[in-house]
């Protein structure tokens, strides 16, 4: 007799929280619910996340060429052993790309829409169009993917493996979502993909199959095909996903006997815009629906690109996660149909039984086959079986959250090139923690920025009114409101605190990160720069309100915008939200750092890449395989000369590795250090590349940096390690070195710089003629002297008086 046990139990279809965009402000299929759950989990799309996710409306504008940093958490861990991860990033815009104001789906039957258009009815949500889906509902299924034991009701692309009965949610394609890259044009652009396997070769694939660079083929039926089907409410038939099934269909005649037009196989073109990033993923740990490493959200930083104007975009976060019974993830291309069950009663063809030393034979007896819950005998010599709790729709799962629809607005033209565009904004809702979760309580967002004098700062922020009734917090129930005021210092009691990092150049600090007052603001109070109109509108958001309840800013808008400001003062700024900021309830405030300095920093992993100063002064080079795990580079320029160690340095740095307190220098035997190392004036900048202590293959790693010198001057490239020796790079590094710009190898971190001198041999030549002409003037002065009547011959000659 058999014992068995069940360990867990799993139901098809129950999701609990999983992945949600924080900034921008995911909706998770949210419109303006006064719940904590939401209306409608089919309303836009499939997320697969609790329904209590998601905040109310609200929308943004940002400026083309502006930084927006993305934020997310994600429950069941990312860029770690446990599964394979990929989080892909994606946006579209699109001229009826809406919210909308019902929470009802968008109906798939034109007769349901006002004046039978559903693409401009208004009142229903949509991101893609009617267009896409009806497409998608006509189109035939990708039958060579793997579908596991899933039983697959409908034979087009509505129907998936994780989508088996075809569920409708707003206009999106199934199939499109569940796979990545799609083989089907799309209306969705690549921004990043981040990964667990940022390889050269998976990250070249994904680049080169984007279609942001490669465009689709499809097979095209005639538009009064649809029409004449629609008005009819005739079936249309199986729209083939292949050339050849495609211009062989024949799609017969109307009701007056004319033939429609043959299908058509053509190629949709690419969006004609630069591939995604490919690069590591940064790591979060499972069941745990929180911050990354670093206690901050797992994040990245997106330009806003320019070439798409529109007040009609949408921002997509998918969440892909597959175990690691998946050979790479999934990826391998052995995943296919030929794995399937045959039958609904039979298990997949994964092979498992090899994974553990098994035989198909034993695999099949002891249960380790790839189905739902199978029960399984993990003891050689006992007969007890332990039921695992597995859905073979889940494993390799997606989960989806997407943004309120946002608008990209052109940068404005007295912007200065070069510089950069930041945007601050307001991320969370109403309530305690476990009353917004798995959504967060308010912070600014980005939490802490790090700018330099002459950048442009956004600051702008929305919320909803229609939080639910019960939920915790200062102000009118059911509100968001928020502002920003400088946090006032603290000078006793703590030391001073806003530390930063080493290579930054901001001196001055305003506010105090322990202090939960804010400062008296005066006509001297300092705030990047800003106007003393500027401070007082964003603390009493008086550019929107006029008088009214505002203690608690019940009377201002949920939405405030102080516009584009260029920030001119440096140091560190700390500042807080008088309404939301209540300690030991919830914390607001944030901290911005302006340096003197341009820099950049840019994470670059396996795959290789190129992080540039935006003023176009340095930039560095990563080859594909030059680095073996993601690092996040940091690049500033300063002013100054690289000089050769003190005695006093030299003597330091001697004592702090015979301390232990730093490792022995292990420097490139190329290199010529202190004594022996060239030295001049400046040519260029100081260019700092971070981390310091960062080694490479330096076949694979180049710096540019821009140099002024004159002809006559002899230039080279002059570095000084992160323990502080100096050292000058051999001519067989410098790659070349005209037009201004230095090429050279780098092998690390570090600081560089092109140094000059005058050109030896040219001062010599200088110094000869200069010889020359004084023995000359000096001959001609003694012969004069000595022969008065040539003297007078000469000044006649010349024209001149005797």
């Amino acid at each position: 007799m058999t014992l068995r046990l069940v360990l867990a139990v799993t139901v098809l279809g129950l999701a609990v929280g999983d992945v949600y965009l924080h900034g921008m402000r995911g909706s998770n299929n949210r419109l303006n619910e006064r719940g904590r759950e939401r209306a409608n989990a089919n309303r836009l799309f499939d997320s697969q996340n609790n329904n209590r996710g998601g905040y109310n409306q609200g929308s943004l504008a940002y400026f083309a060429g502006s930084i927006v940093n993305l934020e997310w958490t994600n429950q069941h861990s990312c860029g770690d052993p446990n599964n394979h991860c990929e989080i892909i990033l994606q946006y579209m815009c699109g001229n009826n790309t809406r919210d909308g104001t019902t929470t009802r789906t968008i109906p798939d039957r034109r007769s349901q829409c006002e004046k039978w258009d559903c693409d401009t009815d208004l009142q229903f949500g949509m991101h893609e169009n009617y267009a896409y889906y009806r497409n998608c509902k006509n189109r035939e299924r990708n039958k060579g993917l793997f579908t596991a034991d899933q039983n697959l009701n409908r034979n087009d692309a509505r129907s998936t493996r994780q989508n088996p009965n075809g569920q409708r949610r707003g206009y999106e394609c199934p199939e499109e979502r569940d796979y990545y890259p799609y083989w089907g044009p799309t209306p969705w652009m690549d921004i990043a993909i981040l990964t667990n396997n940022a390889t050269v070769e998976r990250c070249e694939y994904y680049k080169n199959n984007s279609e942001n660079v490669l465009g689709r083929f499809y097979c095209k039926y005639p538009d009064d095909y649809f029409i004449y089907k629609e008005a009819t409410n005739r079936g249309i038939a199986d729209i083939p996903i292949t050339k050849e099934e495609c211009e062989n269909q024949n799609l017969g005649s109307d009701a007056a006997g004319t033939a429609f037009a043959k299908p058509q196989w053509v190629q949709a073109d690419p969006f004609g815009i630069p591939p995604p990033e490919c690069v590591e993923a940064d790591w979060s740990r499972d069941n745990h629906n929180g911050n990354g490493l670093d206690g901050f959200p797992n994040q990245y930083n997106w330009t806003v690109p320019a070439h798409t104007i529109s007040d009609n975009c949408v921002l997509r976060l998918r969440y892909n996660i597959t175990t690691g019974e998946f050979a790479e993830g999934g990826f391998d291309s052995s995943i296919n149909a030929a794995l399937n069950s045959e039958n609904r009663n039979s298990e997949s063809k994964l092979d498992v039984a090899s994974q553990f030393g098994l035989t198909t034979e034993e695999a099949d007896d002891r249960g380790y086959v790839f189905e739902n819950n199978p029960d399984v005998k993990v003891f050689e010599d006992t007969n007890v079986e332990v039921q695992l709790a597995i859905n073979t729709a889940q494993y390799g799962r997606t989960f989806q959250d997407r943004s309120h629809v946002f608008a990209i607005r052109p940068k404005p033209d007295d912007v200065v090139e070069g510089q950069s565009i930041f945007n601050m904004n307001v991320r969370g809702k109403r309530g305690n923690i476990v009353q917004t979760y798995p959504a967060v309580e308010y912070d600014f967002a980005p939490n802490r920025v790090q700018m330099k004098t002459g950048d442009y700062i956004h600051i702008q922020w929305t919320g909803s009114d229609t939080n639910p009734g019960n939920n915790d917090g200062q102000g009118r129930q059911g509100t968001d409101r928020s502002n920003m005021i400088l946090i006032r210092n603290i000078t006793e009691g703590y030391h001073k605190e806003g530390a930063l990092p080493e290579q930054t150049s901001a001196n001055q600090q305003q506010g105090h990160w322990a202090s939960n007052y804010p400062v008296f603001i005066t006509d001297d109070t300092s705030f990047m720069g800003f106007s003393k109109a500027d401070i007082i509108a964003a603390a009493l958001i008086e550019q929107t309100q006029f008088g009214g309840d505002m203690e608690e800013l019940d009377d201002a808008g949920t939405y405030y915008n102080m516009g584009l400001r260029r920030i001119t003062t440096p140091g560190v700024y700390n500042y807080m939200c008088t309404r939301n900021n209540n300690f030991s309830n919830r914390s607001q405030k944030g901290r911005i750092v302006i340096t003197t300095a341009p820099f950049v920093q840019k994470k670059i992993g396996q795959a290789g890449g190129e992080v540039e100063l935006p003023n176009g002064d340095a930039a560095l080079q990563i080859d594909p395989d030059a680095l073996s795990e993601a690092v996040l580079f940091y690049i500033e320029e300063n002013k100054g000369t690289l000089e050769k160690s003190t005695e006093e340095q030299k003597t330091a740095r001697r004592k702090r590795q015979a301390s232990g307190e730093a490792a022995p220098e292990k420097l490139d035997d190329d290199l010529a250090t202190e004594d022996d190392a060239d030295t001049g004036s400046s040519a260029s900048e100081i260019i700092s590349v971070f981390p310091l202590e960062l080694r490479m293959n330096r076949t694979k790693a180049r710096l540019r940096i821009k140099y002024t010198a004159d002809t006559a001057d002899t230039t080279f490239v002059a570095m000084v390690t992160d323990q502080g020796t100096y050292a000058s790079l051999p001519s067989s590094r410098v790659m070349s070195m005209d037009g201004g710009n230095a090429n050279f190898q780098i092998s690390g971190g570090g600081k560089y710089q092109v140094l000059k001198y005058p050109y030896v041999p040219v001062i010599i030549a200088f110094c000869i003629l200069a010889i020359v002409l004084i023995a000359l003037v000096v001959g001609l002065a003694i012969f004069f002297h000595k022969n008065p009547s040539a003297r007078y011959r000469v000044m006649r000659m010349m024209g001149r008086d005797v």
